[in-house]
Formats: C-alpha cells, structure tokens, sequence
C-alpha cells in the first residue's frame, strides 16, 4: 500500500504546498515501510516531485481539470487511491483542498483531518497532531478507518529535498458531470501572493489612508513578501478584499508576519496566529496585538516603516 499525495499546481507551475506535502507523504511512507506516488493535475515537470520523495507521479493532462473544480478532482484523486490500494492520502491544508477533502472522504469511506502539523506519533492507532481553537492549542487525534486523509497545516513540516527521481506515468479517470462550472476567474496582480508567502507585510487603520500603502508595498518588496491589509482597511475601500487576511478573511501561516498600524482585534489575531514569527508596529503601546506578537515596536509607523526598510535595503546590499 503506497502513500498517495495530492499535488496542487496553478497554470502548470506547482505551488510551494505541493513538495512540501510530498515531504511529509515521504516521512509517512518511510514509518509504514511503503514508498509515496504523487497525483499531478495539468502541471509542468512532474518528474521533479522526485525530489521530494515521490517515487512514481501519476501524470494527468485533462482539459477538463483545467480550471480546480472539487468534485471532479475528488473523482480524479479517488480513481487514483483505488488503483494504487493507497491506505493514506495527503493533501495541503488550502482553501481549495478543505473544498476538495470533504467530497473525497465521502467516495473513500476515510477518516479526514485537517491543520495537520507533524508526522503520525504513532501508526496503529493511525495519530496525528493538528491545531485546534484558532491555533490556541493542539489535539492529536486518531484516524481510526481503513483509508485516512491527512491534510497538512502550511509552512508546518516545510521542504525536505531527497534527491530521488520518480517514475511519470500517464494516468486518467472518468470525470463527472459537475453542478458547479467556473465562468472566470479574476487573480490578486501581487507578485507573491498571501497564500504562498512566507512573510507577509500587513497594513492597518494606523496607516491614515490608502496614499501611505507604500510603506507596506516598499517593505514587502525588500522582504519579497506579499502585501495584506486587516478588514476594516478593505471595507473602507483602501486595499481590495483579496488582501483581507484573518479569521473573516484568509488565514496566515507565514514563517515571518509584520503588522503595520493593525491594533489586534480577536479576529484577526486567529486568522494570522499559525504565522511563526509575528512583529507589530504600532503608536499604542496597549494595543491587544502587543500580547501576541514575538516582537513589537511601540512608534510611529511614517518614521518606523522607512528606516527599517532603509536598513534592510543596507543589510541585503552588504551581504548581495
């Protein structure tokens, strides 16, 4: 029995999650004694999930998966755990997979859990350990059906290169018909975006108006960060919803967070808690976000802002 891993690509490139999922898949295969085959949808290079530790990659080249729609790709990804006699199927913790997981449990009759953080501590009772309340605390818990779902937390396990090669196979399944159909699909122009981001530059209120955003977008662009905003900036308009992170908004699991004039509200404090470094810029030093942030700087984010960035450009200048 294979560990079966679901890779996630877009316009033919595989995302970050994907070989990091595939790590995972490897360090779950080697505890069973198996080895990993990878599913790749429409992507480039499906060799190079080798690299990760796939051994085989089922290659599938559909025009009807062109477009991520879940119940087809749940048909596609239970074809391909059937043939393989797969007991464990990996996905990422995406907005997408969430959408997708459920549906695939379902076809399988297998146990699903997601926000996944480790490897299994044990393999029989099948347990992992995932976060819980907002990312307050963790759970582990036990996946007691024949067939299980593991879907791992972002930036959590991170990338673990083997320098192993794997066999490409071309592969189909029988797609269903879909009640839902995609008629377009408009993307955030950012270069790096919230979801891959491992650091992320976040404005708040603090900032006065949408004039001052190239604090945020100067910083973001020396850190290569993606840009984000806290809700009350994209409800007024400042900043599109696309960059709203927190829990009304996109979750946050990047390794480094810098929160620029956001005070902290309950709500946004859960969507970006998972981040693993969090840093706030803020006048008020009793600002709520002080309480859950590694590092603060009580200050004024138009003196702040600038000379860190100054010091960053210095910094990457020296050491280029």
């Amino acid at each position: 029995m294979s560990v079966l891993v679901y890779t996630e690509s877009e316009k033919g490139k595989f995302k970050k999650t994907a070989f990091e999922v595939v790590s995972y898949a490897k360090a779950i295969a080697d505890k069973m004694g198996t080895e990993v085959t990878a599913i790749a949808i429409n992507a480039n290079a499906p060799e190079s999930l080798g690299n990760y530790g796939a051994s085989k990659v089922l290659n599938i080249a559909n025009p009807a998966l062109e477009t991520f729609n879940a119940k087809k790709y749940a048909a596609a990804i239970e074809a391909a755990t059937k043939q393989e006699d797969a007991s464990v199927i990996v996905i990422s913790s995406s907005a997408d997979s969430k959408y997708l997981a459920p549906i695939l449990a379902m076809g399988l009759d297998a146990g699903y859990v997601s926000n996944v953080v480790e490897a299994p501590s044990n393999l029989s009772p099948f347990t992992v350990k995932r976060t819980a309340f907002t990312n307050k605390a963790f759970a582990n818990t036990e996946i007691t059906t024949d067939r299980k779902i593991v879907g791992l937390s972002k930036n959590s396990f991170g990338l673990v290169e083997t320098g192993g090669t794997a066999n490409v196979e071309d592969f189909s399944a029988e797609i269903p018909e879909s009640g839902v159909e995609v008629a377009s699909v408009d993307k955030a122009t950012d270069k790096v975006t919230i979801a891959d981001a491992e650091v992320v530059v976040s404005g708040g209120r603090g900032l006065k108006g949408p004039e001052n955003w190239a604090l945020v977008e100067n910083l973001a662009e020396v850190l290569g960060a993606a840009t984000a905003c806290s809700k009350p900036v994209s409800d007024l308009g400042w900043r599109p919803h696309s960059e709203h992170v927190g829990q009304t908004g996109k979750p946050v699991a990047s390794n480094l967070y810098i929160a620029i004039g956001i005070s902290g509200a309950i709500q946004h404090l859960a969507g970006i808690n998972a981040s693993k470094v969090k840093v706030v810029i803020n006048t008020d030093p009793e600002a709520p976000f002080f309480k859950a942030a590694d590092y603060g700087i009580v200050g004024d984010a138009f003196e702040v802002v600038p000379e860190l960035t100054e010091k960053l450009k210095a910094f990457k200048a020296q050491n280029a």
